[in-house]
């Protein structure tokens, strides 16, 4: 693959007990895989040598060294991964200790200790790591570690600072049970806040990019929530934060977000200021009065009160600021529209919608069936739209979400709707919400379409 800075290691156990090394199966695969480095995984913690592999302490051990020495003596450089190490320290520090030393007397370039089971708290992984660190010699330290207690980006910052050198992880965490440590937490963590080089600045500031491919590949979404490379890392919403953020953008951040890849984004919700529909507005284009402003702010207080919410709708937010503007002409109208719902006699049910829409001067009155009322909603106003918007025949709607806010009102519930729409390589949101699904959906529908005509329209 012509790789430029990593390299392939091949993973697997140790020989079993009471094996040759020649002939062990799992030491052949290693070897067979041919690759530069070879990572061996073997047992820290006595509970597992005696329940588990069913032997001996001194057998294991003797796994350990003939292993490790098997492959380092064939050219490969070796990796050993103490299992369990910081559960087995725990409960028997000094074999705990033997396991690592045996390793790193046979040849391993490097001994990695293990919180295999995600429990342990930074303090302990520190201090752990420090002692280990002392007796151990010139051996280089790594650490791998899990979330299962929601330390595992912490703990492997803490083991850095008591002298490991070398950090396992995934891409956004991805692993067994919660998750691993997330290496688009732990590089920024240690680059930034740290002052370690682990990669150049012009690979940070690929890091949302890797992330966000990285999700894509794995088929999950990508997280906003995640520090760093999540679409919310550097989002503000509170009215007091985005006013100092458009003084001066350090009063409301750790970093610059361009470091990561990533952007400031200012939210809109109840919780807003007029400092963010300023910003909002800036950033969209659009020129809006200080009242206009206030008129919006309050409107979008009021329908969040109603169900509504605009921090994933910024399409919806957008429409909103340019009607506020007197001069602003909607592309189209809604005049009517109904919807029938019919079973048929051979079980087969069938939607129709009608929709009458003003656009300009003309009214345009049709009707079309789908396979539930919204998709008939849908097909009837893109079937009264094309004639005069042409465009709208690449705009696919990409996601439809319905939640209920409400459930203890049963079917009187109110219903948010979000519509993500899409047009090439772009993508928006719109919102709706009501006690009428129907209603609700129509709402975000609209938006979604007025959105795709005004970007046609400016293209």
């Amino acid at each position: 693959m012509g790789l430029k800075q990593a390299k392939i290691a091949a993973f697997g156990s140790t020989r079993r007990k009471e094996s040759d090394c020649a002939t062990d199966p799992n030491i052949r695969a290693l070897l067979d895989a041919q690759t530069p480095v070879v990572t061996i995984v073997g047992k820290s913690w006595d509970l597992h040598v005696t329940d588990v592999l069913e032997t001996t302490h001194e057998e294991n051990l003797a796994m350990i060294g003939d292993s490790v020495a098997y492959c380092h003596g064939r050219g490969r450089e070796v990796i050993y991964d103490a299992e369990h190490f910081f559960d087995g320290y725990k409960a028997n520090p000094e074999y705990a200790l033997a396991t690592v030393q045996t390793a790193a007397l046979s040849g391993a370039s490097a001994v990695v200790l293990c919180d295999t089971n995600g429990g342990s708290l930074p303090w302990e992984v520190e201090q752990i790591v420090g002692e280990v660190r002392q007796k151990l010699g010139n051996t280089p330290i790594g650490i791998h570690t899990h979330d299962d207690s929601g330390c595992g980006v912490a703990n492997t910052l803490a083991a850095v600072r008591a002298g490991a050198r070398q950090v396992q992880g995934t891409i956004n965490g991805y692993g067994e049970r919660v998750a691993n440590a997330n290496l688009c937490a732990v590089i920024p963590d240690l680059q930034l806040k740290m002052g370690f080089e682990c990669v150049t600045a012009e690979n940070l500031a690929k890091l949302r990019e890797l992330s966000r491919y990285v999700s894509e590949i794995a088929n999950l979404v990508h997280d906003d929530h995640w520090p760093y490379v999540g679409a919310s890392a550097f989002a503000h919403k509170g009215g007091i934060h985005v006013a100092a953020m458009l003084k001066n953008e350090a009063s409301y951040q750790h970093i610059d977000p361009i470091l990561v890849g990533n952007e400031r984004r200012t939210v809109v919700s109840e919780l807003s200021g007029r400092g963010n529909l300023v910003d909002k507005a800036q950033e969209f284009g659009v020129g809006v009065t200080g009242k206009q402003t206030a008129e919006v702010l309050q409107r979008i207080k009021e329908l969040e009160a109603q169900g509504f919410t605009f921090e994933s709708a910024e399409a919806s937010v957008e429409l909103m600021l340019r009607r506020a503007n007197p001069a602003y002409v909607p592309a189209f109208e809604l005049q009517d529209m109904w919807i029938m719902m019919q079973r048929r006699g051979n079980g087969r049910i069938v939607v129709e919608a009608t929709v009458k829409v003003r656009v300009g001067p003309k009214i345009m009155h049709t009707v079309a069936s789908g396979n539930g009322p919204v998709n008939a909603l849908d097909k009837a106003l893109r079937k009264a739209l094309l004639d005069v918007y042409p465009a709208l025949s690449a705009v696919k709607l990409a996601d439809y979400k319905v939640r209920i806010l409400d459930g203890d009102n049963a079917t009187a519930a109110t219903t948010r709707v979000l519509i993500d729409t899409r047009m090439g390589n772009e993508t928006w949101s719109t919102v709706g919400a009501s006690t009428n699904i129907i209603e609700a959906s129509w709402y975000a529908l609209v938006d979604s379409m007025e959105y795709a005509i005004m970007k046609t329209s400016k293209s």
